[in-house]
């Protein structure tokens, strides 16, 4: 019972980490993906919250502003649904967020609520190139998926819908050479940038190793359709390729630093 509700504590942290991004397009529409919160610290230590989510989703948002779902706990017990700016592009139209040059995965660092930064997940939770292996994961294996299909919230608080499918293609590795899997569920417009993870009581294999804490397996990116027609299987690209374009975020920054301290040199100097 112990190791049940460990789980279920656990896949909730990834609700709580969940956000719906959104941007009104003037004509009645809008714009809707799923992104998710990752506490990844920057290698000097300093804290930093890392919105993860498909590139296409920040792509098909020309403007500068997008809109994060942030929720806030209310002292009865209920949720406020609090969406707010989510600066997306600088004042030259610049993307702010970091691409995956070859995966549709985006990343940008944001400043987030102090709630929202204390339920973004540990980067360890992030699947590597060898986790799959390790295991043992397989075709058949169950696996989540939080979004907001359509724009659709669990409820007014602004909450993800849970989805749940099973690996549906085959081999899973080494991921250099199968960078995206199948999952057997339908994927809606507003689910792409999702994390689609496991936890432990979904394993139903015996004698597999069973992970301490589910493992963000990857990003959910898009639904498989031919001639026009859904066939209920969604794409997700490899966690690895989440890091990696961490990893781009930190070089960026790092850059971008030290751009900074030469243009304030350069003005000591004068």
């Amino acid at each position: 019972m112990f190791a049940e509700a460990v789980t279920w504590d656990l896949t909730v942290s990834l609700i709580n980490a969940t956000v719906q991004l959104d941007q009104p397009q003037g004509d009645g529409t809008r714009t809707v993906g799923t992104g998710f919160l990752i506490d990844a610290p920057r290698a000097d230590g300093t804290p930093r919250v890392v919105l993860i989510t498909a590139g296409h989703v920040f792509d098909r948002m020309p403007r500068q502003d997008a809109r994060i779902g942030w929720r806030v706990p209310l002292s009865d017990g209920n949720w406020r649904f609090t969406p707010a700016p989510l600066t997306i592009r600088d004042a030259e139209e610049e993307p702010l967020w970091v691409s995956h040059p070859d995966h549709d995965v985006a990343v940008m660092s944001i400043e987030a609520p102090d709630a929202f930064a204390r339920a973004a997940i540990p980067i360890g939770w992030l699947a590597d190139g060898y986790t799959f292996e390790r295991f043992d994961v397989a075709p058949g294996d169950e696996m989540m998926s939080l979004g907001f299909p359509r724009g659709l919230s669990a409820n007014r608080a602004g909450f993800p819908i849970l989805r749940v499918g099973r690996i549906a293609s085959y081999p899973l590795s080494p991921v250099v050479a199968f960078p995206t899997f199948l999952v057997d569920f339908t994927v809606f417009p507003g689910n792409s940038g999702g994390p689609v993870f496991l936890t432990g009581s979904a394993r139903m294999r015996p004698g597999v190793p069973q992970p301490e804490h589910p493992f963000i397996a990857g990003v959910l990116t898009q639904q498989v359709e031919m001639n026009s027609e859904r066939l209920g299987i969604g794409v997700v690209v490899h966690a690895s390729y989440i890091r990696e374009t961490i990893q781009l975020l930190d070089e960026a920054e790092r850059a971008a630093a030290q751009d900074e301290a030469g243009a304030a040199d350069e003005i000591a100097l004068e």
